[in-house]
């Protein structure tokens, strides 16, 4: 076998499975479901500190996330499923380290309790992916006086076109 045969084959067998992967996203997120992947799919798509974060409640060290001053209109995303979660419109400076939202998108999330570290906290995942987002917290602003501060490593910014 030639390398020109070699590569059209590689070539083809990558964007049949780009072509798989993305029918199956775009079926599950029409039909509203519940999205599951292997630990292998998640560590392929994922870089090293989402991967942690997302499939394994890590936390991203505070003040690093590019979006932690995002002040742009727009919609935050799960990067792992690309579920809307807040919308920048809830956003605010909470001088935590971490993109703080008083709200999230209606559907958009799910909480559990967490016990970990010897104290008792409400942690927020992805309701789509089950992924670990962050933490909410009662100290926020008006109107909710919730805080749910989050690892904007696993956020995706999009922001809104005129």
């Amino acid at each position: 076998m030639n390398r020109r045969i070699l590569m059209k084959t590689v070539l083809s067998a990558m964007a049949t499975i780009a072509a798989y992967r993305s029918d199956w996203l775009s079926s599950a997120k029409a039909a509203g479901g519940h999205l599951s992947r292997t630990d292998a799919e998640w560590k392929s798509l994922l870089t090293a500190a989402q991967y942690d974060i997302l499939r394994h409640e890590g936390t991203e060290r505070p003040f690093t996330s590019e979006l932690l001053h995002e002040k742009r209109t727009g919609t935050f995303s799960c990067v792992g499923c690309d579920q809307p979660l807040f919308s920048s419109d809830t956003k605010f400076e909470s001088g935590t380290g971490w993109p703080s939202f008083w709200q999230p998108l209606e559907g958009g999330i799910s909480t559990k309790q967490d016990n970990s570290f010897f104290m008792t906290r409400t942690a927020v995942e992805c309701s789509r992916c089950d992924g670990h987002l962050g933490h909410v917290f009662e100290d926020g602003p008006k109107p909710t006086g919730l805080r749910y501060c989050i690892n904007g490593a696993i956020l995706k910014f999009a922001p809104r076109t005129a």
